[in-house]
Order: C-alpha cells, then structure tokens, then sequence
C-alpha cells in the first residue's frame, strides 16, 4: 500500500523489551542503525516530530494519503502498536490496567530507541486513548496531543439496556463476549479476504484515488488474520458494548495543562465531540475541529482537508514554543 507514497522514508523493526518489536516508518529523519547501542543524537529539526498511532484492527500504512502531506514540513514516525500490524504480538495482561501499561511502555521504549526527545502525538480510536495514556505517563515527552475520534473517552452509561441500543446488537452482543471482536474474521478461513471486501467495501471508496482494486480490504484482512495478541488486549479493556473498562474523561483532566489537546472528528461519524466538549470545558483551550463529509476514518474519507487540519495545528503548536520564554 505504501507504493503511492513519495517521500523518501525508513522502515525498520525497532526493538522493544522482551524480545518484541514495533514496525516503524520514518519521514524526513533516519532511524538508527539495527546495532546502534545508543540513539542517534541529530542536530534540532524544525518541527518537533509527528507520531502517529493507528486504531483497533489498522496498521501503518492507512495513512498512506496522509504521510507525503504531513511530512512535507517536518519529521514523521508512524509504528504499528504493539500487538497490531506487523510488530509483536506478545500475550498481554488480562487486567485492563496492567494491558493499557504494557502498551504504554511499548511506546515509550520506542521513543528511547528511535532518539526522540519530544513528540506530537496524533492518535486515531485506539491510538488517541493510547497517545492521551502515555501523556499522563509521560508528560515531559509530549509537546500535544492530538485526538481523532479517539475510542474509550465517555464511561458506558449506567443503563446500558437502554431502548437505544437495538435488541439485536445487544443479542449479538452477549453471544459473541467470550469472543475477540474480529474472531469471525479467522474462522472464515480462505473466505476471510472476501469476507472484508463484502463488509468493509466502504474502504475500497475511502482509497479510490490510489487504488483501483482491492489492496486495501487485502491489506486489512492479513493485519488481522494472525494472532490476536493486540485484538485480545482491546478486548479486556472493553465492557459491553465496546465501552472503556477505564474510560479516559474521567483522566484526561489530569493531562499537564502545558500540553495543548485537539479533538479531530468527522461530520458523518457516529462519535460525535461529546466527549471533546466535555474536555473543553474543564480546559476552554481545547481545540475542536469537525472535518465536513468525513465519517469515523478522517483521514480517509477527507485526506486532504484532514491533512490541512494537522498541518495549521502543527503550525501553530510550533509558533506558541518560540514564543514561550526562556527560563533565565
């Protein structure tokens, strides 16, 4: 998929602990040498780098109409998460805690191994409640956050048998909870390519103007045929229907007021900026930016007016430091 993509880049495995790896491509900057035993010391870039962090089931290269654009001005890493794409996918914990912690430190060993001080985090769905749990973590690495219609913000509501939620979604709700979310997707065996082109077809339109054929539900189908290691993690962080076991509105507050958040959702979503605005009025300078005609995959349903979004964002996140002052 990456093909269509311009911009000179790097791809490597970067290693992590215990043995694991996370899938890695660099804009603009070059990761260190596979025996490198310390990280790379280059000279300041211009703009602090862009990381982006996909969501449940996704992988790196969805954002091929994304990473010329965005890293036309400045560095970009985008990594497969732990569990995810093609790096490593290792057992987690069942505790929700202690899963959202190992995919934390994942991060953060990544970000001692490539060499970075500080970075923007851009998460989508999973990888915006991933990038806000590393910011209270690691508050002194994360220069802003940005949040696309990130998953696991509001808590489940305390009657979650409300009428609206149809009876058969809830049916298929209580049959498929000893399950992982996309189970059905490998028990269809050589039917599974199909099975995601007959399902998700909306993806082939979402890529239309890079690709002719069916790259893109191919591409979705091997990220997740393999070991559910990430899809598994994900699911013990659920409650149903798809709820956070530990939803972030109620720890995003704790997010050093010195890192500027943006919520970035699309118009046609089925998550709206509920969550975003109950953020923004505990913190009024919370950014909030609808893209018009985008549905749930921003990126992809509106790549360029999304692009354009990050990029003023970034702008303006590197104007406010050179304005901030220095400490005598």
């Amino acid at each position: 998929m990456l093909k269509t993509v311009k911009q000179p880049h790097s791809r490597r495995y970067i290693q992590v602990s215990d043995g694991n790896y996370l899938w890695t491509l660099a804009f603009s900057t070059q990761l260190p040498p596979p025996c490198s035993a310390s990280p790379p010391q280059p000279p300041a870039p211009p703009r602090t780098p862009l990381v982006l962090l996909h969501g449940f089931g996704g992988g790196v290269a969805l954002w091929a109409q994304n990473l010329d654009a965005l890293s036309s001005s400045g560095p970009v890493y985008a990594l497969d998460l732990l569990g995810f794409g093609r790096s490593s996918r290792p057992r987690f914990c069942t505790e929700a805690e202690r899963a959202e912690e190992q995919f934390v430190a994942a991060l953060e060993e990544w970000r001692e191994a490539v060499g970075l001080g500080e970075m923007v985090l851009l998460g989508h769905n999973l990888g915006g409640y991933l990038s806000a749990a590393y910011a209270l973590k690691y508050p002194d690495r994360v220069k802003r956050l940005l949040l696309v219609e990130p998953w696991g913000f509001p808590a489940r509501p305390d009657n979650p048998e409300h009428n609206s939620i149809p009876v058969w979604i809830r049916a298929i709700g209580a049959v498929m909870s000893p399950f992982n979310p996309l189970a059905g997707l490998r028990l269809a065996g050589p039917l599974g390519p199909m099975l995601v082109q007959t399902i998700r077809s909306d993806f082939k339109k979402k890529y239309l103007s890079v690709f002719a054929d069916n790259t893109v539900s191919d591409y979705i189908y091997h990220l997740n045929a393999q070991s559910p290691s990430g899809e598994t993690a994900f699911k013990n962080m659920t409650i149903p229907y798809g709820w956070a076991s530990r939803p972030m509105l109620e720890r995003i507050g704790q997010v050093q007021a010195n890192i500027p958040i943006a919520f970035v959702y699309g118009s046609r979503s089925s998550i709206d900026s509920v969550s975003g605005n109950a953020v923004k009025k505990t913190r009024p300078d919370v950014e909030i930016k609808v893209i018009r005609g985008a549905g749930h995959y921003v990126f992809a349903d509106q790549p360029e007016d999304f692009n354009q979004a990050v990029l003023e964002i970034l702008t303006r996140t590197e104007r406010t430091l050179k304005e901030e002052p220095t400490e005598q």
